[in-house]
């Protein structure tokens, strides 16, 4: 079991906001627990959970909620690397400065005569 003092603080903030929202968008939805856990085939104590932001819930719990709220779009952007700055920032940093052409090989010009 993960303790959660091991999990950095930025991280436990973002799954207690992550729980609460899918808490909220549970109920905007006029969706009880039980019905809940059962459509996301998980516990009621797993989806108790997971609204309260447990990072020892597995992804595939969270997914399977956001999925019964009809939010799974979202989940397959959170990675995306049009939304990821630091990994374009430093992909740009190791491109070439130049592209020179490259020089035929002897069967390239054996295949060109």
């Amino acid at each position: 079991m993960t303790n959660k003092s091991n999990i950095p603080f930025p991280v436990q903030k973002a799954l207690h906001k992550l729980g609460q929202d899918i808490n909220d968008a549970r109920r905007r939805r006029r969706i009880p627990m039980a019905l809940m856990a059962e459509r996301a085939d998980i516990s009621r104590a797993t989806l108790a959970k997971i609204e309260k932001g447990d990072p020892t819930v597995s992804i595939g719990g969270y997914a399977s909620v956001l999925f019964v709220l009809g939010l799974t779009d979202r989940l397959k952007d959170l990675v995306d690397a049009n939304h990821d700055l630091v990994g374009r920032e430093l992909a740009t940093e190791t491109l070439p400065k130049r592209i020179y052409r490259s020089r035929p090989t002897k069967k390239q010009e054996e295949s060109y005569e």
